[in-house]
């Protein structure tokens, strides 16, 4: 059996190893030059950090995750307003959380994949044509099984499922992220999330190695459409949130090394089409708000490959995938927006008091448990019961 399977990303590269795990044949292809460098520091937990131990990756996720000793909120003059031990929110969550960034997560499924997949860069797919595959390089690909795991812009779900506009659900916002050397902010930030409390925008910076920081931003804004200089929109929208804002605004990169995109979710009413399905965003992106489409994305995949291993076809398997991972990515989406959204950027005076009230009360015995549950929605299942 032969899979093509469109995005190196996190999921692309999970179900590639999966795939291979269970005897396929895969091409693996992406249209960026090479590995992307930006991407955000993601706590990781969930059924992506047990499937990774299923595929025996358990060891590499905390040899490459970046140790994070502390999370705290600091107002606009710098003065610590919250600040919380983070194995607080490890032994919430049973102590399944390691922090990393997101290309270091796909750099270790992407060092365990098998020499035997086909991995190309500078290449899409640019017809679907039955069992047919034609690739942006000029080649064309038999194969049993085409994937979308390309992405919340899917190229797949373009050509099967037909125009973004269709499915994208906005949330009214903008993100971004880069990565840029200071000594200084450097030993202000080390070890920690640091995040700004701020109202309807909010940045945060994380200490690396070698005097990287990694910034993350997000803000509220009623605009759909995008600059085309992510520099200077970061800069527009995030001017005057304090010394440490104004010293990573200062340091911004060139545009082409800033990720920036609108926070949305995607809403289909089906994954699958024929022999043809999505994965990760490109079925169910949960938004940066959610935390958990790296999660997802490896779950996800780990499923698809269990399924697919098991059913008497392929459109059986793409049917059993989706009728069992379908409740799980969806339940993620309905807390991003009915819960998670408002505490993780408050619109009032109010609401940001309360949240700082929140996160001081999780330090009381017993109630921690109860205030992360909202914040990091699991899901009912284990990845493990869902395959079985």
């Amino acid at each position: 059996m032969r899979a093509v399977i469109c995005g190196a990303g996190i999921a692309g590269l999970a179900l590639a190893h999966r795939l291979h795990h269970h005897g396929w044949d895969v091409h693996l292809v992406d249209r960026a030059p090479g590995p992307r460098p930006q991407g955000y520091m993601i706590d990781f937990f969930g059924p992506g950090h047990e499937a990774l131990r299923l595929m025996g990756l358990g060891e590499e996720l905390n040899r490459h995750a970046s140790p994070v000793e502390e999370f705290r909120y600091i107002d606009d003059r710098g003065r610590t307003t919250v600040r919380i031990d983070y194995a607080l929110f490890a032994k919430a969550l049973g102590g399944e959380l390691v922090s990393i960034m997101r290309p270091a997560l796909e750099r270790l499924l992407r060092e365990a994949l098998p020499d035997q997949v086909d991995l190309r860069h500078r290449t899409t797919i640019d017809t679907i044509d039955d069992d047919r595959v034609h690739l942006s390089d000029g080649t064309a690909v038999d194969a049993d099984l085409v994937v979308g795991a390309d992405g919340i812009h899917s190229r797949v779900r373009a050509l099967a499922f037909g125009p973004e506009q269709d499915c994208l659900r906005r949330l009214g916002m903008h993100t971004g992220a880069y990565l840029f050397t200071d000594p200084e902010l450097f030993a202000q930030v080390r070890g920690q999330f640091v995040l700004t409390e701020t109202r309807n925008r909010q940045m945060g910076f994380y200490g690396l190695t070698d005097d990287q920081v990694a910034v993350f931003a997000v803000h509220r804004t009623p605009g759909t459409a995008l600059s085309d200089d992510p520099r200077a929109a970061f800069r527009a929208a995030y001017t005057g949130m304090g010394h440490l804002a104004e010293r990573a605004l200062a340091a911004c990169p060139d545009p082409d090394q800033v990720y920036y995109d609108q926070v949305a979710q995607i809403d289909l009413p089906q994954w699958s089409k024929g022999r043809t399905v999505l994965l990760g965003d490109a079925a169910h992106a949960v938004s940066l708000i959610a935390g958990q489409g790296a999660s997802l994305g490896v779950a996800g995949a780990y499923l698809l490959g269990e399924c697919l291993d098991r059913a008497s076809s392929v459109e059986d398997g793409l049917a059993e995938y989706e009728r069992r991972w379908r409740p799980v990515a969806g339940g993620v989406q309905r807390a991003a927006r009915d819960h998670v959204t408002e505490w993780f950027l408050p619109r009032t005076s109010t609401r940001l008091l309360l949240r700082r009230w929140g996160f001081r009360a999780m330090q009381l015995p017993g109630l921690d448990r109860l205030l992360v549950g909202p914040l990091f929605p699991k899901g009912r299942k284990h990845i493990a019961e869902l395959a079985a």
